[in-house]
């Protein structure tokens, strides 16, 4: 396994560099690859005897060094095919162009977007571009953000449309799992189907939407996690309930992953047992079944790759297969690298593989170690206890880089719903085969799954609101190095540990409390709402912005006020605000302006500012509008104009006069960009502004310090790298959603952050924020104890 683990990550390190790393990665490594065979050979050789531990060492060496060149030769290959052709020089001139290509994934509606539309996010592979005069029929793979014409198209389809190349921007990856895109198409019109998919996957649609048709009449948790188990199709899947599964370490039961894989193959076994199938037909059957699966669920790589690990995770739990599973496991990962380089920065791929290899090395003898001190008829609880805990403890560092905190919940949250999921997942996949005949039959065997899956709902929510469930824990990779150093210590000095806090209890019980004291928040810490003296907060309004700065007793300033009334409206009240000073508008895109009624019918709201810009038109016009019927006195701002309430100040840094037009978006590089003075606090307001605006933004600040920085654009990739680390901020302030669909916020813009020495607070993980401002400095405190 050791060479498949740094083959994978070299790869990793590699693949979003220059070409000529990858050449001189391969070059080194086939070298070594010449050298170590000669010496192995030499080593091995009649007058030296049987191999010795030097070639052992050597041979291992051999095998890295032949596993690097493997991995890194096929990432060259495949960006060679990627970028043969025209589309990267037709995406960097953002050309006009006609295209043809194959829809290679699921299209996805995303919440609707900064300006207030559905988008639709989908990933194609072009097969024929016409742009600038020329034609070609390169392979390169494309992300498409289209409107919402575009979310029924087929998968596997070939279709063709008109439109314009971009070059992909650094968040464009995170939207889709891999960020091996070329170019990002933005269509004008909707697609034309030039060839509809195979017909097996017309056959498998059909089934995925009389599934989704016959769930209709369950209750709301059943209906949501049916199709999720069975098909990974989550649209029906209450919010809340996706939230709390998240929290729970719970999230892969609603997605098609190895566990699910594991529990078809297992199923087949058994009904194969029971109707006496003969033992040398039940390997075919099982595989057969396991195809007609994958179909069901759409081949794509996530699914083909949760098939691979579900089959070497089934095999790594018998223990007379145990010995040959991890070089199973080892070549799977190579092959899967080999076919999709991509996949070397893959969360996904991760959790598979690191959640495999928990299984095939520690599921066994954690499960007998635990069965060994429990009666012989609860023997079986053992298995139930360490499969979820291996999966938990090796993924766990792959994890914090993703949630940022540790799910102490998750096992025993995956314990109690593990004996329902294989109930609900095999009268799942009965019901999308009845419904396939007739839908209400596939109703009728979808309630036999019903009760599982309410169970199911029900433990996620419960152990959400287990106290301390979760232990907030460094984020980016200094927490995953630091989890990963403490994970191992504990699995491989354990014996040890355990041997000496039985000699030392007392020192053992002083450390653990120590530990307690550390990770374990004291009772009010955090409190909410804050105390008097708090300069600026930040509200939990979802996916956008609503920020409070204090002017005086009960009065304050509003920057944006989110999407919805009541978050923004329950914010003031939190806060005993009742009267505003001004309501500033950065810009008007819907989550920054789409709660206004609830600022307007809660609190006086002395005037407005908004932003000169009014994009887009419908969401200006809605705002104005409401501000007009509220008598409420509106002024647009430009930079260099000076306002002052009391001890607050601020002067408007941004948008120029003359409004220069950048790439992107319209509307966010419009922002109003404030440098607010309040007291001996300084606090910089960003609104959304993309890099091209933050360079100018940067050069009319000249050299100005602050102490508190809103981070822009909800922390999206889009980032000024100059402008962060030149505002000298202790605190960054992130207002973003939860359940956002646009990876908000980024893993690079909180590594820009950290690197910069700034603490990260952020409503998505944190609820409402509040900075205060003391004797001793600034301090932080959060709705959630953060």
């Amino acid at each position: 396994m050791l060479p498949a683990l740094i083959a994978w990550s070299v790869l990793a390190w590699l693949i979003g560099g220059p070409t000529r790393y990858l050449v001189v990665a391969c070059s080194v490594a086939g070298l070594i690859l010449i050298v170590s065979a000669v010496r192995l050979r030499h080593q091995r050789s009649p007058r030296r005897g049987s191999p010795d531990r030097a070639a052992r060492l050597t041979g291992m060496v051999a095998l890295v060094a032949l596993s690097v060149m493997l991995v890194c030769g096929a990432a060259l290959g495949q960006r060679s095919m990627d970028q043969a052709g025209a589309v990267q020089d037709l995406a960097a001139q953002r050309a006009v162009v006609q295209i043809t290509g194959t829809v290679v994934t699921q299209p996805r509606l995303l919440a609707s977007g900064s300006d207030g539309q559905d988008q639709v996010v989908l990933r194609m592979r072009i097969d024929r571009l016409e742009g600038r005069g020329e034609l070609s029929t390169p392979s390169a793979p494309i992300l498409v953000f289209a409107d919402a014409t575009w979310a029924d198209v087929p998968w596997r389809s070939q279709i063709s449309s008109g439109g314009r190349l971009a070059q992909p921007r650094d968040d464009a990856g995170e939207i889709e799992e891999n960020g091996d895109v070329v170019a990002v198409f933005t269509p004008f019109e909707s697609p034309i189907v030039e060839r509809a998919p195979p017909r097996v996957l017309r056959i498998a649609d059909v089934t995925r939407e009389r599934l989704r048709s016959a769930m209709g009449p369950l209750p709301a948790d059943a209906r949501g996690l049916i199709p999720g188990l069975v098909i990974g199709d989550t649209s029906l899947t209450p919010p809340d309930l996706t939230e709390a599964m998240l929290d729970t370490g719970m999230s892969h039961l609603s997605a098609v992953s190895g566990s699910n894989v594991a529990i078809v193959l297992g199923a087949v076994v058994v009904i194969c047992r029971g109707l006496g199938v003969p033992r040398r037909w039940r390997a075919p059957l099982a595989v057969f079944a396991l195809a007609g699966f994958v179909v069901l669920c759409r081949p794509e790589p996530s699914v083909l790759r949760a098939s691979v690990m579900g089959l070497i995770g089934l095999a790594g739990l018998s223990a007379s297969r145990r010995p040959s599973t991890v070089p199973a496991l080892a070549g799977a990962v190579l092959i899967l690298l080999c076919i999709d380089p991509a996949l070397a920065r893959s969360y996904g791929f991760a959790l598979s593989a690191l959640a495999t290899l928990g299984l095939v090395i520690f599921a066994r003898p954690w499960g007998d170690a635990i069965a060994s001190r429990l009666p012989p008829r609860a023997a079986l609880i053992g298995d139930a206890i360490a499969i979820p805990l291996a999966a938990q403890v090796v993924c766990a560092p792959v994890i914090v880089l993703l949630q940022g905190n540790i799910a102490v919940i998750a096992v025993l949250a995956n314990l109690l719903a593990a004996p329902m999921v294989a109930v609900t997942t095999i009268s799942g996949i009965a019901a999308a085969l009845g419904a396939t005949v007739w839908v209400p039959l596939g109703t009728a065997l979808g309630w036999v799954g019903a009760l599982p899956a309410v169970w199911i709902g029900l433990v996620a929510r419960g152990c959400s609101r287990v106290p301390w469930g979760q232990i907030e824990w460094f984020d980016g990779g200094l927490g995953a190095w630091l989890l990963t150093l403490i994970t191992v210590l504990m699995i491989f000095g354990g014996p040890w540990l355990r041997h000496h806090a039985g000699r030392r209890p007392l020192l053992t019980v002083s450390l653990l409390a120590l530990t307690a004291a550390v990770l374990v928040p004291l009772p009010g810490h955090g409190a909410w709402p804050p105390p008097s003296g708090w300069v600026i907060a930040a509200c939990d309004v979802g996916q956008g912005d609503g920020f409070l700065i204090a002017t005086g007793p009960g009065s304050a300033i509003v920057i944006d006020v989110g999407q919805e009334p009541e978050p923004i409206a329950d914010c003031l009240s939190d806060l005993k605000i009742t009267h505003v000073d001004a309501l500033i508008l950065s810009h008007f895109h819907r989550d920054h302006v789409g709660g206004l009624a609830g600022v307007l019918n809660h609190a006086d709201v002395l005037a407005a500012y908004v932003s000169p810009t009014r994009e887009p038109p419908a969401e200006a016009d809605a705002a104005l509008n409401l501000l007009a019927q509220a008598d409420v006195p509106t002024y647009p701002l430009d930079s260099g104009d000076r306002l002052l309430w009391g001890p607050v100040s601020a002067t408007v840094v941004f948008p120029q006069p003359d409004r220069p037009t950048y790439g992107g978006s319209v509307a966010n590089n419009a922002s109003l960009v404030l440098a607010v003075t309040s007291g001996q606090t300084r606090i910089l307001l960003t609104g959304d502004i993309e890099e091209e605006a933050s360079a100018t933004v940067q050069r009319a600040l000249s050299g100005q310090r602050f102490d508190v920085l809103k981070v822009a654009h909800h922390g999206s990739a889009d980032q000024n790298e100059e402008l962060v680390r030149n505002s000298g901020a202790s605190v960054a302030l992130i207002s973003v959603g939860a359940d956002n669909t646009f990876g908000h916020p980024t893993p690079s813009a909180l590594a820009l952050l950290r690197q910069s020495g700034m603490v990260v607070m952020r409503t998505d993980r944190d609820g409402a924020v509040a900075v205060l401002r003391s004797d001793a400095g600034l301090s932080v405190v959060s709705q959630r104890g953060g």
